[in-house]
């Protein structure tokens, strides 16, 4: 079989694509990834057993070029015959999904993982929205990466709740629970290398830096906690995409407890290293990094939103607080850093939850299953 991703990131390859690519490597799928690769390095693992194309996918609205782009797809889908043309992300999923349904491509299928939309007012909201809406016409089967982001979609009149589906109890792949753990050695390891006292309490973000995962308003909420608190430390890791790592240095008022990582390819040592994990983001799908954060022990404190709510149970794996509510979530992280009891048994039971629910080895044969019958349903002979 013969399989094409297109993506808009590298990040979003290595971070959500590429368990499932390892595992269709072994069953003899030939794999093309398409994707920008100004903004990053594709996992060497990865990009030596796949072919990778380099197309100029924007994030941003840019009519010429995501015209040039298009029919760039059209031809590419036109020539190879794919069995599948699979999207992830906003742009890159509007693009292939026309391209695929032009080029005649019979199983084409996008996984939203959150809408940039959700955030906006006015007319760009609504022509992200009806952006969304043309992407899911044109797609043969769609997922959800959680159940909540499922039925927002639904509800909205994105999708049709028969064309649209959650692989297992839901995220895009799964938490990898043999890397991501408690583990005393990477938290002594880590927290030397960022100069952080072995009692310190540490409050940990992974994740793009983004206005709109809310990294501005932890920095914020981190400058109230530290007066009170004068051992606490917080962690930023991921690639900073937004320009916001000076600013966030300028805004810290303990500048020296502020840790900004910046991208790795091991952040599960980093969240070994951590006690909390901070989420404020304003919109997610599910929110990956709070499994893996879970899967190595850490209780998470975030806003109350579809997709979040799948990957937290309120008062038993975290704290769930009202979005934008800056009083409350400081609230909820001072709750936390006071109680180490209740950290302690948070972080048991989420490991427990995400070993039970989330396991990248339950989400990726619920991958290949879903593709088997996508296959199926597109061979004429079995109709």
């Amino acid at each position: 079989m013969r399989i094409c991703f297109v993506l808009t990131a590298p990040f979003a390859l290595n971070a959500f694509v590429a368990p499932a690519i390892r595992a269709l490597l072994i069953q003899g799928w030939q794999i093309t990834a398409v994707l920008n690769t100004a903004s990053g390095k594709v996992a060497d693992d990865i990009a030596r057993d796949i072919e990778i194309i380099d197309l100029n996918i924007a994030r941003a609205i840019s009519p010429l070029n995501d015209l040039r782009v298009l029919f760039q797809l059209v031809r590419l889908f036109q020539s190879r015959q794919f069995d599948i043309v699979h999207s992830l992300m906003p742009k890159s999923g509007l693009l292939a999904m026309v391209a695929a349904r032009l080029a005649g491509v019979k199983v084409r299928i996008h996984t939203f993982t959150g809408q940039v939309w959700v955030t906006r007012r006015g007319p760009m909201r609504w022509l992200l929205k009806a952006l969304d809406w043309v992407l899911a016409r044109c797609a043969t089967a769609l997922l959800a990466d959680s159940v909540s982001q499922r039925e927002f979609l639904v509800n909205v009149g994105i999708v049709s709740s028969n064309k649209m589906q959650v692989l297992a109890k839901g995220s895009v792949c799964g938490a990898d629970v043999t890397r991501f753990k408690p583990q005393p050695v990477w938290r002594s390891e880590i927290r030397i290398e960022l100069g952080i006292a072995s009692d310190a309490v540490v409050l940990i973000y992974v994740g793009r830096m983004h206005l709109e995962k809310g990294v501005v308003a932890l920095v914020q909420a981190f400058n109230r906690l530290a007066a009170d608190f004068p051992s606490i430390h917080l962690v930023l890791v991921g690639p900073d995409e937004g320009a916001l790592t000076p600013a966030l240095a300028e805004a810290a008022s303990c500048v020296t407890r502020v840790h900004c990582a910046g991208l790795t390819t091991q952040p599960e040592k980093y969240l070994a290293a951590a006690d909390i994990f901070c989420l404020a983001s304003y919109r997610e799908g599910f929110g990956l990094s709070i499994i893996e954060a879970a899967a190595a022990g850490l209780p998470c404190v975030a806003h109350k939103i579809y997709g979040v709510t799948d990957a937290v149970v309120d008062g038993v794996t975290g704290l769930l607080v009202p979005a934008r509510d800056v009083d409350a979530f400081v609230q909820a992280i001072a709750e936390l850093v006071e109680r180490p009891d209740i950290r302690e048994n948070m972080g048991l039971a989420a490991i427990q939850r995400v070993r039970q629910n989330f396991s990248q080895t339950v989400v990726v044969q619920a991958w290949f299953d879903f593709y088997e019958r996508q296959l199926a349903l597109s061979d004429p002979s079995n109709n």
